[in-house]
C-alpha cells in the first residue's frame, strides 16, 4: 500500500483524489491547503481523509509520494528539498492534465450516453419490430415493437439463443450465409403473421458480427393503415437506407438539398456530413451532372450514371431513385459504386459462381406458394419425403418449381446443416458430366487438375444431392448412377478405389419416363430406384386457384429487382390470366407480370388489363359426335381403350384440365388417371394443340 500526500486542493488536486480513491494500492494520508475552504479540502473531509494547511506536518510521516497540486514551483522545490530520498515527488503539471483527462472522459461519457439514448429512442419508436444477435446466435438486442409482436418481454429475449425463443426464425441461417434475406413470411409461434428482412452485420474488415432481423405485422394492416402519421416518412426513409446498408448512400429531399449520408458515402468521396447535409445535391459532383436533380425533375430513377466526385475526383457509378410517399415526391435516394472495386467485384462474382453449387439450399416450404389442393398433396407428400432418407423422383413440366421443392426438401429434413449440391443433367456435357459427378484422379486425361478433383457426389456427402433433368442422362452415365444408388459408393475417372459416400439424392424430370423406357432410352431398373417417392408437382393451369397469390408474390418480387412500387392488380385482369392455359407455368406467368410493369407509369401502383400483353385462351376440344358408332375391324381391346381414351378426354374438358377433379369425377385414383393420361399422351395430344 503506497501512501500519498496531496498538496493544493484546487481543480488539479480534487481531480487527484478522485482518481486516487478508486485505486486500491493507494492511501491519501492527508489532503494539504493553505484555503480551508477549497474544494479539494470539503471532498477530502467526506471521504474522512486527514487535511491541514501545512506539508511539513506530514513529510516525516512515512510518506511514499507526495503530489504537488499547487502548481508553484517554489513550494515544489521546497518538498524536493524536504522529502525524504526514498519519498517520490511528483510535479503539479501532472495534476492539471490527470483532471483534464477525467474531465474529457466524463464528456465523452456523456455524449456516449446521449447518442445510445438517441438511438434507443429512434429503435423503440419505429413501427417496425427489431431483433439483433450476436455469432453465437444469443440476442443482444430487441426493440419495443419487437416485444408486443412476438408477445416475449424483453427481459426473457436478451442473452438468450434465438431458436429458443422463436423455434421458425432463419437468422443462424443467416450467419451461415452471410446473405440478406428480403420481406419473407413467417407465421410466429402466438399466430401472428409478419413480413421480415434479415441482414448479416459485417464490419468493413469483412469480418461477421452477428445478424438482425426487421419485421412487421401484416395482421395488423388494416390498423396500422388508420394510424399513419409523419412517421410514415420516416419509416419510407429508414428501410431504403437499410436495404443499401452496405453501399455508399445519400438522401436529399424535395427540394434537392442534403438529408443524410453514411460513412461508407465519406470513405468513398471524402466528403463528411457538414460539406452535405443542408447543402445543394450537386455540392459533391467534381465532373458530370447531378443524378439527384435529375431525378426529382423526373420522377424516375436512373441506373449506373458514371460520374466523378469529391475533392479527389473519386470515379463512380450511382444509382438514384424518387422516395415517393401516397403519390408525393419526398425526396431521393442515390447509391454510388466505386469503379474501382468493380473489377474486384466482377472477380469476386466470377469465383462465387463456380462454387455456386455448394451453397445451402436456400427456399424452404414457407417459399412456396399455393393452397389449392394440389398443391397442398404436393406439400405433404414432399414433408414426408423430407422425413426419411429414400431418393425422391420430382415429376412436372418445366416451370413448376421442381427445383424449390428440392430445396425444402433439404431444408425440411435432418440434413439441413450439410451441403445441397445442385446439378443440371442436361447443362454438362456428356464428354465432362462423367468426371464432374465422380471427379478424377491425378491424370486421369489430358487437362486433368494436377492431385486430381473431388466430384460432386463427394461434395455433397452426408448431405443432398440434386439431379435435374435426369430423363436426359445417356444410357452410359444412367449404368453409373445406378451403381451409385446400389453400391452408396463412387469411383473417379482414371481410378479403381470405391469411395464410399452417403448422401440423400433428390431427383427431377419433366420426361415421361415410362415412355423413355419403352423407347430404349431409360433404364427400366434405374426407373425403379428412382421411383420409390415420386412427387407430382402440378402444372398452374391445374392449380389455377392459386393463380392470384402468386401474381401478388411475384409482384412484390419484381417490385425488389425493378425499384417499382405496384402494390395490386385488378380483377378484370386476374380474370383474364386466369382464362389462359399457361403451357410455361409460373416461368411464363413471371414473364407476363414483368412485362405488364415495365410498361406501366413509374407513379401507377395497379396493374390494370390493358397492361397485360396480349395471350390467347385455349378452346375446349368440340366433343366427338359417337352417334351411329359402327365397328371398325378393330379388336376389342383396341375399341375398348379408344373408347376409353374419348371419356377420358371429355372428362379432363368438362372438367377444365384440372387432374384432380378429373380422377374424382371418373371414380379413379389420380395415380390411376395419370397412367391412362401417360398411355394415350391425352395431354400431349388433346391441350397442346389446343394451346
Amino acid at each position: 500500500m503506497k501512501r500519498i500526500i496531496i498538496v493544493g486542493a484546487g481543480k488539479g488536486g480534487t481531480a487527484l483524489i478522485k482518481l486516487m480513491k478508486e485505486i486500491d494500492r493507494m492511501e491519501i494520508v492527508a489532503v494539504v491547503d493553505i484555503d480551508s475552504r477549497a474544494l479539494g479540502m470539503r471532498l477530502a473531509k467526506s471521504y474522512n481523509i486527514k487535511t491541514g494547511d501545512n506539508w511539513r506536518d506530514w513529510i516525516e510521516k512515512d510518506i511514499d509520494i507526495v503530489i504537488e497540486a499547487t502548481g508553484s514551483q517554489k513550494v515544489l522545490d521546497q518538498i524536493i528539498e524536504a522529502r525524504k530520498s526514498t519519498t517520490v515527488v511528483i510535479p503539479g503539471s501532472v495534476a492539471y492534465i490527470t483532471a483534464e483527462l477525467l474531465e474529457d472522459k466524463e464528456r465523452l461519457l456523456q455524449e456516449m450516453k446521449l447518442h445510445t439514448d438517441k438511438q434507443d429512442l429512434i429503435l423503440n419508436n419505429i413501427n417496425e419490430g427489431m431483433i439483433v444477435i450476436d455469432v453465437n446466435e444469443s440476442v443482444t438486442f430487441v426493440n419495443r415493437r419487437a416485444e408486443e409482436i412476438v408477445g416475449i418481454k424483453k427481459e426473457e429475449f436478451i442473452l438468450k439463443p434465438i431458436r429458443q425463443l422463436i423455434d421458425k426464425t432463419r437468422l443462424p441461417q443467416i450467419l451461415r450465409t452471410r446473405r440478406q434475406e428480403i420481406n419473407q413470411k413467417l407465421v410466429l409461434e402466438n399466430g401472428k403473421k409478419i413480413i421480415t428482412t434479415r441482414i448479416p452485420i459485417i464490419d468493413s474488415r469483412q469480418n461477421l458480427k452477428g445478424a438482425f432481423a426487421v419485421f412487421r405485422d401484416i395482421t395488423e394492416v388494416v390498423e396500422l393503415a388508420e394510424q399513419i402519421t409523419g412517421l410514415r416518412e420516416v419509416k419510407k426513409m429508414l428501410e431504403a437506407i437499410f436495404h443499401s446498408s452496405d453501399e455508399a448512400i445519400s438522401v436529399v429531399d424535395e427540394d434537392g438539398r442534403g438529408i443524410m449520408i453514411n460513412p461508407a458515402y465519406t470513405r468513398i468521396t471524402g466528403l463528411s456530413e457538414k460539406d452535405i447535409v443542408g447543402k445543394p445535391a450537386n455540392v459533391d459532383i467534381s465532373e458530370g451532372e447531378s443524378m439527384h436533380m435529375k431525378v426529382l425533375k423526373t420522377r424516375r430513377p436512373v441506373r449506373g450514371v458514371r460520374l466523378k466526385v469529391g475533392p479527389t475526383n473519386k470515379d463512380v457509378l450511382v444509382n438514384v431513385a424518387p422516395i415517393i410517399v401516397d403519390g408525393k415526391l419526398k425526396g431521393s435516394v442515390g447509391v454510388l459504386h466505386d469503379v474501382s472495386e468493380i473489377q474486384s467485384l466482377t472477380s469476386e462474382l466470377r469465383r462465387a459462381r463456380q462454387i455456386i453449387r455448394n451453397l445451402e439450399a436456400k427456399y424452404t416450404f414457407d417459399d412456396i406458394i399455393g393452397s389449392s389442393n394440389e398443391m397442398k398433396l404436393a406439400f405433404e407428400q414432399a414433408k414426408v419425403c423430407a422425413r426419411t432418407p429414400a431418393i425422391v423422383l420430382l415429376r412436372g413440366e418445366s416451370g413448376t418449381g421442381k427445383e424449390l421443392f428440392a430445396h425444402a426438401i433439404h431444408n425440411e429434413s435432418d440434413r439441413r446443416h450439410n451441403k445441397f449440391i445442385r446439378v443440371n443433367c442436361a447443362a454438362i456435357s456428356e464428354s465432362i458430366l462423367e468426371s464432374e459427378l465422380f471427379g478424377y484422379e491425378d491424370g486421369a486425361f489430358s487437362g486433368a487438375k494436377r492431385g486430381g478433383k473431388r466430384g460432386y457426389f463427394e461434395e455433397a456427402n452426408h448431405g443432398s444431392i440434386f439431379l435435374d433433368e435426369i430423363g436426359e442422362l445417356s444410357l452410359r452415365m444412367q449404368a453409373k448412377l445406378l451403381r451409385v444408388l446400389q453400391e452408396n459408393e463412387i469411383v473417379r475417372v482414371g481410378g479403381t478405389k470405391p469411395i464410399p459416400i452417403e448422401i440423400r439424392i433428390i431427383t427431377a424430370t419433366n420426361v415421361n419416363l415410362e415412355k423413355a423406357i419403352m423407347n430404349g432410352n431409360f433404364r427400366e431398373d434405374l426407373y425403379y430406384r428412382l421411383n420409390r417417392l415420386p412427387i407430382y408437382i402440378p402444372p398452374l393451369r391445374e392449380k389455377i386457384s392459386d393463380l392470384e397469390e402468386l401474381t401478388y408474390y411475384l409482384i412484390h418480387k419484381i417490385n425488389q429487382d425493378y425499384g417499382r412500387n405496384v402494390k395490386s392488380i385488378d380483377k378484370k385482369a386476374v380474370n383474364s390470366l386466369m382464362k389462359y392455359h399457361w403451357p410455361g407455368n409460373i416461368r411464363e406467368l413471371e414473364n407476363v407480370i414483368s412485362r405488364a410493369m415495365i410498361y406501366m407509369e413509374v407513379n401507377e401502383e395497379e396493374i390494370k388489363l390493358e397492361h397485360i400483353p396480349e395471350l390467347i385462351p385455349v378452346k375446349p376440344k368440340q366433343q366427338s359426335d359417337n352417334s351411329g358408332y359402327q365397328w371398325n375391324q378393330e379388336s376389342l381391346q383396341q375399341s375398348i381403350e379408344s373408347h376409353e381414351q374419348l371419356i377420358i378426354e371429355q372428362a379432363f374438358i368438362a372438367n377444365n384440365y384440372n387432374k384432380t377433379k378429373t380422377a374424382t369425377a371418373l371414380g379413379i385414383s389420380i395415380r390411376s388417371l395419370y397412367y391412362k393420361m401417360e398411355k394415350y399422351e391425352i395431354e400431349k395430344n388433346g391441350m397442346q394443340n389446343d394451346a
